[in-house]
This record gives structure tokens, C-alpha cells and sequence, in this order.
């Protein structure tokens, strides 16, 4: 029997150092198998090739990737399994990987559809990027189960933004998300937009270098997840995962079909995205910024963007809020919104005591809006009057609390000795790094960090991580 191939587009993560597997033996070959095949517990996954403990850990670990979607939109029952997917593993231990080592394959005739996930085992599979595939093929049985071969002249394709954001929902469903990715991502205001985030194909994602993999995954599962907490959410999703694969039209008509508390606005679905980076950003109230750390990021925040005539843009400090004057309406709206957004952002996070500033300053933003400036100047100074005393009263507690600490001590602990000394002594032998991963994690940081003050080149003591 011979298969055509359909056309579709798998998003892959990169390769990952395999994971100690769970216990095979909760696997059975007797469900109905053949020789050398194992059957999940579902009976959606058939396995072969390998040993039996490759096919009774894979079968599970799908299994596992099926209950955790089906956890998402809360599924209930048994449905009947209509086309099985079938896992091929080949590789030997040790031999090279192909590029992908985990790829989906569809084919079909005028009988049946054929759906197929092959993974090469010669260096291991990473957990993630198995079920980061088994994910979007769970997705496209889900539309294909209904539909028959014959009907399937059209090409099927699942998103990347779906797939990487349903990963990253049941991560933080199982609380293994970083809250700080979100935090970080809503404060600069996120790198992708909507339209950019729907466009996104399966080979664009794998060129991402990793910072922007990780942006693209936390704004997909920010995405998934506002919908998921849509009203009657769960039912929508389901019923948009059986329809998705196949679906050719613009990807927001869909959403708002399946999702109908997004037709209140054209912008609805944007404003919902928005507030869930927000709130999975939101850090609780002992995690609030400090005085200094809120100062900064007001300094930061009350900045206007002008647009030259040959577009190039060129930020200017709310001192300089006079020159809004000889800009047209909707100019002067677009210079004072970047400021109006960043410090609704900061609100979020700011010393509590600075809250009721933030408020006069959009207040302030909205007349200059609307060039309503006659009180303008007295409020800025005002509200500068109130910082600095707001500066001086955090440095006194600052003091005090040095002065409590110094009195009340009484003969040094040498707890903190070590630290001292191994600090002291990384000082001395500092050096600039100059591999290759120092230089992409220095650039990454430049990409993080764009706005604020300039940071010192990455020396031998500073780890190697990427920021948050």
C-alpha cells in the first residue's frame, strides 16, 4: 500500500540531554501488539523498533504527553481510538544524529490516513523535544480523525506559537515555568506582536537563536494560556484543536469563532494577552522593587518618543515636554504613549509608596495629550519635590537600620569569611572572557537590556546564564 505524503510544518526545540526515563514496565506489549511493538495504555501509540525498554518508554512518555494536553482542557472520558499514531525508533547508542533527531511524518491513501513520529536513539532523545512533536501530532489527529483521505487535497500545517505555547502552559501548570521570563518579557514590553507571533513558520522558529526561542515560547504560552481562562475556555479550546490543522484562513477569525468574549472589541484578544504576561509576571508583594530600583525605572519610563521626518526615533527626557507642542495630535499621542505603557508596567512591580505617583504622572501624560499644560509645570515639580523626599526618607531607613546592625552586634559571626575571601581573591585574578559564549551571552544581554545604563563586559567571575 502506498501513502502520498501531506505537506505540514513541526516547530522543534533544540536537542537536549536525554533524561533518565521513567519505569518501562508500566508499559504492556499485549494490548493487541505484534511481535517487537509496543501499545500505551491509551492505545493511541504504537511503538517498534528498538528494544523493549526503548518501545515501553517512549509508549509511556507519549501517554504522558496525551494527559497532559487532555489535563489543559480539562477532557474528560475515553474517546476511541480512530487513528493510532505510530513511534518509529531506529539508532544505535552512539551512533550520530541526524539534524532532527525527532520528526513527524502524515501520508495518506484513498483508505486511511497514516500519522508517524520517527526518533533517532543514537545519542538520546530530549523529553522536551519528543513531546514538543507528540504535541503537534496530537493536534493533528484530533483534526483528522473526523475528516476522511479523500477530503485532504489541502495541506495541513499546526503552528509553532500553538505547540510551543501549550508546552509552556502545562509547564506552568506542573509549576516548572520561570514566573521571571514573563517579568521580564512584559517590563520592555514584549519583543513579538501579535500578527508576528500567527506568522511565525516552523523553519523561521528553528533559525531562532535561543533568546528569541525562549521570548517566543513565553508569549505563545502567555497567548494559550488568556484563552484558556477565556470564559467557557476549556470547551473553546477543544473545539479549536479539532479544527486548527486544517484551517487555512487567518488565524484571529478562528480564535474569535471558537472563543466568542473576543469579539467585544478588535482588539480584544491583544488587551487578554497582555494581562496574562502581566499577571503570570507579577511577582508578590516582598519581591516589589526597592526605592532606588523604582527611581530607576521611572527615569527609564518618562521618556517621549519623537519621529524624525526620515523615521528615525529619538528619546527625550519629560523635561523636554514643551517640544510636544509643535507636533501634530496623533504625533504628540504616539511620542507620550511609549511612556504612559512603561509606567502602567512599573506599576506593577514599584515601591508601594510610589503608586500614587505614577498615578499623577499619567495624569499628567493625559493633558499633555490633550495639551492641556497650564498646570503642567507645577505638577512636575511637585511630583519631583516628592521623589526627593520619597530618596531621602529611603536612604534614612537605609541608615538607621546600617546603625541597628552595627550597635547590636556584638563580636563578628565569620560566617560570611569564606565568601569574603573567595570574592577577594576572583577580584584579583579578574580577566575578560573571550569565547564565543561569553560574546553571545554579552550580546543577548545588549538585546535584554536596551534602555538602560551600559553593563561592564563580562568577566571570569560573572555566570553564565542568560538574563532574565
Amino acid at each position: 500500500m502506498k501513502f502520498a505524503p501531506v505537506i505540514v510544518s513541526i516547530a522543534l526545540l533544540p536537542l537536549v540531554v536525554a533524561q533518565e526515563p521513567p519505569r518501562a514496565n508500566l508499559v504492556v506489549e499485549d494490548n493487541g501488539a505484534s511481535p517487537g511493538e509496543a501499545v500505551s495504555r491509551s492505545g493511541l501509540f504504537r511503538v517498534t523498533g528498538g528494544d523493549g525498554g526503548a518501545r515501553g518508554t517512549m509508549a509511556l512518555l507519549a501517554d504522558q504527553t496525551r494527559e497532559e494536553l487532555r489535563a489543559l482542557t480539562e477532557e474528560k472520558g475515553e474517546e476511541q481510538v480512530v487513528m493510532p499514531i505510530r513511534i518509529l525508533l531506529s539508532g544505535n547508542p552512539g551512533e550520530p544524529a541526524p539534524p532532527r533527531p525527532v520528526v513527524m511524518e502524515l501520508f495518506f491513501n484513498d483508505q486511511a490516513f497514516d500519522l508517524r513520529v520517527r526518533a533517532h536513539m543514537g545519542r538520546g532523545v530530549g523529553r522536551e523535544q519528543f513531546a514538543s512533536v507528540l504535541t503537534s501530532a496530537l493536534i493533528y489527529e484530533r483534526t483528522l480523525r473526523t475528516r476522511k483521505p479523500n477530503e485532504s487535497e489541502k495541506e495541513f500545517n499546526v503552528p509553532p506559537w500553538l505547540v510551543e505555547g501549550l508546552r509552556e502552559a502545562t509547564a506552568w501548570r506542573l509549576k516548572q515555568a520561570d514566573r521571571r521570563h514573563y517579568e521580564s518579557l512584559f517590563r520592555r514590553g514584549g519583543i513579538y506582536k501579535m500578527d508576528q507571533l500567527f506568522s511565525v513558520t516552523g523553519p523561521a522558529e528553528e533559525q531562532m537563536d535561543t533568546a528569541m526561542k525562549l521570548a517566543f515560547r513565553v508569549s505563545s504560552g502567555a497567548l494559550v494560556m488568556a484563552l484558556l481562562e477565556q470564559p467557557m475556555g476549556k470547551e473553546g479550546f477543544r473545539a479549536f484543536l479539532t479544527e486548527v490543522a486544517g484551517y487555512q484562513g487567518e488565524m484571529p477569525v478562528l480564535l474569535r469563532k471558537h472563543f466568542p468574549e473576543l469579539n467585544l472589541s478588535e482588539n480584544s484578544l491583544e488587551k487578554w494577552w497582555a494581562l496574562q504576561m502581566a499577571n503570570k509576571g507579577a511577582a508578590p508583594l516582598s519581591d516589589s522593587l526597592s526605592i532606588a530600583e523604582t527611581e530607576a525605572g521611572l527615569e527609564e519610563a518618562l521618556r517621549f518618543h519623537f519621529r524624525s521626518p526620515e523615521g528615525v526615533v529619538t528619546e527625550k527626557p519629560i523635561s523636554a515636554w514643551q517640544e510636544l507642542s509643535d507636533l501634530q495630535p496623533k504625533e504628540r499621542i504616539d511620542a507620550i504613549k511609549p511612556a504612559q505603557d512603561a509606567i502602567w508596567r512599573l506599576s506593577y512591580r514599584s515601591f508601594p509608596s510610589y503608586r500614587p505617583l505614577l498615578v499623577e504622572y499619567q495624569e499628567v501624560l493625559t493633558s499633555m495629550e490633550r495639551w492641556e499644560t497650564e498646570k503642567v509645570p507645577e505638577r512636575l515639580a511637585s511630583l519631583e519635590q516628592s521623589r526627593e523626599l520619597m530618596r531621602a526618607k529611603g536612604e534614612r531607613a537605609v541608615d538607621f537600620l546600617d546603625w541597628f546592625e552595627i550597635t547590636r552586634a556584638r563580636n563578628p559571626s565569620g560566617v560570611f569569611d569564606d565568601y569574603l575571601r573567595l570574592k577577594e581573591r576572583l577580584q584579583e585574578r579578574k580577566h575578560v572572557r573571550t569565547d564565543p559564549m561569553s560574546e553571545y551571552l554579552d550580546r543577548m544581554d545588549e538585546l535584554f537590556s536596551r534602555g538602560q545604563e551600559e553593563r561592564p563586559v563580562r568577566s571570569a567571575q560573572q555566570p553564565l546564564m542568560l538574563p532574565e
